[in-house]
């Protein structure tokens, strides 16, 4: 029997997250069921369907509607308030491991352009965008977001630390740095060396001329399995959306169902 794209514990903890809808006094046509549009929005991440070719026999309407509410519900920062709750979730469990945090990119075709890419210079100068990924000791994905091709790993690291969201659960104040950081030589400047240690935060990153760039370490291939989850979601392989916020909204729903693996399996 098939897996359902949206188990009903999975939409149950969605659902109260959702902006309530405010019908129009002037009418219209009805307004598909928001399960139903997240459904279809869920079926074009994992399959990479165009969204005209979404099937109508899923009960999930037009690809144009589900990419209109995918839009809205960015623009409402619906993603960032589920991805928080089930990080706080986890953290009730005491699920997420701060003594460690690995931090890595990975870049994918963005062969019509748009926001945020650029010249992939490991591609022979073909347009890409990148997947920056900050995750914890086990590979829970904390942060991402994206950039440019073009844009040096390095330059990400202060954002990516900064966008961790402060988590509640456990007794105590929230906590939203790592004990630890372990990164590759891209990240390996002085000036964010000292930038981590003025946070707290022990610097744990490969040294020019000492570590070999070719071993992953101990602690760090986490990030790098994590990225390759990511890119099992088709839709994120390749980018083919010329605005920015909307693959953004991808990776974020697709860090969501990584985490929800990660709720079933320890919660």
């Amino acid at each position: 029997m098939a897996k359902a794209l949206l188990p009903d514990d999975l939409w149950a903890l969605i659902q109260p997250l959702l902006p309530a809808y405010r019908p129009s006094p002037k009418g219209g046509r009805p307004r598909i069921d928001d399960r139903a549009a997240l459904t279809g929005i869920l079926f074009v991440l994992k399959t990479g369907l165009p969204w005209e070719y979404l099937p109508r026999e899923l009960g999930c309407g037009s690809g144009m509607s589900c990419w209109r509410r995918l839009h809205a519900w960015q623009q409402a920062g619906v993603w960032q308030r589920i991805h928080d709750a089930m990080l706080q979730h986890l953290r009730e469990y005491d699920q997420i491991q701060w003594e460690r945090a690995s931090v890595d990119s990975a870049s994918v075709p963005s062969p019509l352009g748009g926001q945020h890419t650029g010249p992939n210079p490991t591609d022979r100068g073909k347009l890409g965008c990148k997947h920056h990924l900050l995750v914890d000791q086990r590979g829970l994905p904390l942060v991402a977001s994206i950039s440019g091709a073009q844009v040096h790993d390095s330059r990400m690291l202060i954002p990516l630390l900064e966008a961790v969201p402060s988590v509640a659960g456990l007794a105590g104040r929230p906590r939203k740095r790592p004990a630890k950081l372990h990164a590759d030589k891209a990240y390996a400047s002085r000036a964010h060396r000292a930038w981590l240690r003025s946070r707290g935060i022990a610097p744990r990153k490969a040294r020019y001329g000492i570590e070999s760039r070719e071993r992953l370490g101990k602690w760090r291939w986490v990030v790098e399995r994590t990225l390759g989850w990511l890119h099992r979601f088709r839709r994120l392989r390749i980018r083919y959306e010329r605005r920015a916020d909307i693959h953004q909204a991808f990776l974020s729903l697709a860090c969501i169902l990584i985490c929800w693996r990660y709720i079933q399996r320890f919660c």
